[in-house]
């Protein structure tokens, strides 16, 4: 869908970087910028990457200038953005789009068995509802084409243990061992079992935006 080679690219709500890193391997210069303080001081420590910065920054206020970037991602992390900042943090990102560049939201739906098992203890229909509302609403009318695309993910645990760990360790999430450990996940969890571990069905949304109006 998109050629990232040479390109100078921010990924938004980076997290640990994987994306970031993936980027850099396919040949692009990528800023990361994480808001959750616990990771960012994470990434300020992680050993260097070439073509890869890592900042501490939120959404609503990218560190770069107008004009200045190639692509802008969202690679699940639109949802996670505070509701009262979704349209300001859309607006932002196309401020620092050149003009021939692009918006890439990646966001998860709300179907599939991976939801499923994962919503008794993090039930994220009204922050992932509000994402979409935002692009609707604001995303679409910064830009002069956008497109959409649907695509399963098959998220894959190797137990249940290793699913617990997963999302314990998410400091950007306050879950406890005790909210995931209740019969109704076992019972989720179990249902995906296969010769090859725990594998689930997670559809999953990505909008694609490209040349920002003139201010």
């Amino acid at each position: 869908m998109l050629d990232v080679k040479d390109l100078r690219l921010i990924d938004v709500g980076c997290g640990a970087g994987h994306l970031a890193r993936s980027l850099a391997e396919l040949g692009a210069i990528v800023l990361g910028i994480e808001p959750d303080p616990a990771q960012a001081e994470r990434n300020r420590t992680a050993d260097p990457v070439p073509n890869v910065t890592l900042l501490e920054a939120g959404a609503e206020k990218i560190p770069a200038d107008d004009h200045s970037v190639d692509g802008v991602m969202f690679f699940r992390s639109l949802h996670h953005v505070p509701r009262q900042l979704m349209d300001a943090s859309l607006i932002e990102a196309a401020r620092v789009l050149k003009p021939e560049g692009f918006l890439c939201v990646v966001e998860p739906g709300m179907e599939g068995s991976h939801y499923a098992m994962m919503r008794p203890f993090h039930d994220e229909t009204e922050v992932r509802t509000l994402a979409q509302e935002a692009l609707a609403r604001t995303a679409e009318g910064l830009f002069d084409s956008a497109h959409g695309y649907l695509y399963t993910q098959h998220p894959r645990h190797d137990s249940f243990e290793a699913m617990v760990e997963f999302f314990t360790s998410l400091s950007f999430n306050d879950i406890s061992r005790g909210m995931i450990d209740v019969p109704e996940v076992h019972k989720h969890f179990e249902a995906a079992r296969t010769d090859e571990g725990y594998v689930f069905e997670q559809p999953t949304l990505v909008n694609v935006y490209r040349h920002p109006k003139a201010n």
